[in-house]
């Protein structure tokens, strides 16, 4: 079966969204190619904050069905400064997207690649790769979720619920502990650390409950718990220690977004929305509108995000060789960096977001790139 059977639903968004969609579809092409995968078929929708405030629709009619239909769906980035709804939150259809595929395993790899920029002065830090994996339909953003839900009591009070369901739960940690062990068989150790506020709040208590009652199925690998504050302090102390951090929607939000700066910003945050029958996937960094359409933006948190895709698609569709395309696109950025090829305005270099592009699609090309991590 060739990969022309493969379609991906595209959503380039707002600000540099199409700038960097632009270079994730460049480099899933160029993987599948160099593999001799034959072609994959990409169906744009058009959704985002600019679509609302021409249509008063944050996607096109019928956009939410036919993301659904494509094996996976690929998001650039949404959301504008100045369009708003009329309570002042954000154009989110992406949001609305989560919800009704029940996308509830956001993955979020934090990982520093070779002569990228170091945060932290520790030799360590060179040495980051971890995994954030944020329950992504519940939570304290289930209010969110579908406009509306929060409990507005005039202009004197707002409720918002926080929401832990044992049937999601336990999908979440079951998804972290198959992901722990896909981990170890490439890397030899893997450890799932549970991150809560257990020790205050009853949803969390029971997050980790259900934690515990997993882990049971899964005695091959090691466990850990934390509490959320203490958690923060310890990526900064020693993020090197941990591997699979699991927890509650609001606050993988934050940590993921703390652990995308250890490793040089949010142009390097890839991401991935995987539900038991779809799948997203997106940088996770914002539209940066000022500086859309200049060539300024970093396009590898959504090349990255392509590889996950990738990967995704891989066992989906219970097609292996995709997974090795995914790989090779993280091959490709590694030795990007590796051989100092690649060298972004985002962290003060001179490569604009075509130029950063090409050379990921060169490298993928370029058969010295296979297996380039393994091999150093």
């Amino acid at each position: 079966m060739s990969s022309a059977s493969i379609t991906v639903a595209v959503i380039k968004g707002d600000g540099i969204g199409p700038d960097v969609t632009d270079a994730a579809t460049a480099a899933i092409d160029a993987a599948v190619a160099a593999l001799g995968l034959g072609a994959v078929t990409y169906r744009e929708i058009k959704a985002g904050a600019g679509v609302f405030k021409e249509t008063g629709r944050d996607i096109e009619p019928g956009g939410d069905e036919r993301a659904g239909q494509a094996d996976a769906i690929l998001l650039g980035a949404i959301g504008l400064p100045s369009v708003r709804q009329k309570d002042g939150t954000e154009i989110t259809p992406h949001l609305r997207l989560r919800e009704i595929y029940q996308l509830y395993a956001g993955v979020r790899p934090v990982r520093a690649y070779p002569n990228g920029p170091q945060r932290l002065a520790d030799p360590r830090a060179r040495d980051i790769d971890l995994i954030i994996l944020r329950e992504s339909t519940e939570g304290l953003f289930y209010s969110a979720a579908i406009h509306g839900r929060a409990e507005v009591i005039g202009d004197t009070e707002v409720r918002e619920t926080l929401r832990i369901t044992r049937a999601t739960t336990e999908k979440l940690h079951t998804f972290a502990f198959n992901l722990a062990r896909k981990r170890k068989a490439r890397r030899g150790k893997a450890l799932v650390t549970c991150v809560d506020k257990a020790n205050v709040f009853e949803s969390m208590a029971f997050f980790r409950r259900i934690f515990d009652e997993v882990a049971e199925g899964f005695p091959d690998i090691e466990t850990g718990r934390n509490y959320v504050d203490a958690q923060a302090l310890d990526l900064i102390r020693q993020p090197w220690a941990f591997d699979i951090l699991v927890m509650e929607n609001m606050f993988g939000d934050i940590i993921s977004d703390l652990g995308g700066g250890l490793v040089g910003g949010m142009g390097m945050a890839s991401c991935a929305e995987i539900g038991d029958d779809a799948g997203l996937f997106q940088p996770a960094h914002g539209s940066a509108p000022d500086i859309a359409g200049q060539d300024k933006a970093n396009p590898l948190a959504a090349i990255l995000s392509g590889g996950l895709l990738l990967d995704y698609l891989a066992e989906k569709l219970d097609r292996p060789e995709l997974a090795d395309a995914g790989l090779l696109i993280d091959d490709a950025v590694y030795r990007g960096f590796y051989e100092r090829l690649i060298d972004p305005m985002e962290f003060g270099g001179t490569m604009g977001t075509r130029d950063v592009a090409a050379t990921v699609c060169r490298l993928i090309g370029e058969p010295e790139t296979r297996d380039f991590q393994r091999n150093h």
